[in-house]
């Protein structure tokens, strides 16, 4: 074990950015799990990466502005499919999500299949950089997450309906899936709110929130004591503070 890697100008970066995709998330995730849309996240965040790849196949500079366009294009394209979908056949609309992330995924894979450093690309999009975010890019999450509370908190989501829902969803996807990657914005949406949804006390948001922080915390500093994978070892941490949390006394409500 390496414990002088338990260095805060790398972790403590890295769990605000944690904290900053949880601010989101953690709401959205309710919601999520209420629609019975469980796989969209993972649908969206591969159609915002796809967006990414297709910048850097054009020659786009990376982590430009551009790229951020072509992600936002691309994953506010998904949410109007998707919007279209479940007007037009809800029953089948998680199967459709599914359909939509596998294809986005083979079409980024084909996009990559000319590219030497393939495969590191494909590698960062699915578990992220969070050990190497830079200030810019937690301002720029920063913002954009405050965006989306307040227009949660106003209630102007459910005044735009289902595009208003998909829309906001992509645009929270977007803005952390480079930060993060794949894995960690669907553990980050469905692990917290799933372990609270039946949560005692009526405050189901403030528990999920805590099980977050606590998974990205403990996730970070065992990946920098044992040199693995952050991302991964987050994903792991994010579940077993969920699980405590459910197999706790008088955590879930009484039916």
């Amino acid at each position: 074990m390496n414990w002088s890697a338990l260095d805060w100008g790398i972790l403590g970066p890295a769990f605000i950015a944690g904290l900053l995709v949880l601010a989101t998330h953690v709401p959205l995730g309710a919601q999520v799990l209420d629609r019975g849309i469980v796989f969209i996240d993972l649908a969206i965040a591969q159609i915002a990466g796809l967006g990414v790849i297709a910048a850097d196949a054009m020659g786009l500079p990376e982590g430009g502005v551009a790229v951020q366009i072509a992600a936002v294009v691309a994953a506010l394209l998904g949410a109007l499919l998707l919007t279209w979908t479940e007007r037009k056949a809800p029953q089948q609309q998680e199967a459709l999500i599914g359909v939509m992330f596998i294809l986005a995924a083979c079409a980024g894979i084909l996009l990559l299949s000319g590219n030497p450093h393939g495969g590191e690309h494909l590698k960062e999009l699915l578990v992220g950089q969070i050990l190497w975010v830079n200030t810019t890019q937690l301002l720029w999450l920063g913002g954009v997450s405050a965006l989306i509370l307040f227009a949660l908190w106003r209630g102007w989501v459910a005044q735009l309906g289902r595009f208003g829902f998909y829309a906001v969803f992509a645009l929270a996807v977007t803005a952390s899936v480079q930060l993060v990657g794949v894995y960690l914005v669907f553990s980050s949406l469905i692990i917290p709110a799933l372990a609270t949804r039946t949560a005692a006390g009526g405050n189901r948001h403030g528990v999920a929130y805590a099980i977050g922080a606590v998974g990205y915390g403990v996730g970070l500093a065992l990946s920098a004591v044992l040199d693995l994978p952050s991302g991964a070892v987050i994903v792991w941490t994010l579940a077993a503070c969920a699980l405590a949390w459910a197999l706790k006394p008088g955590a879930v409500s009484p039916k």
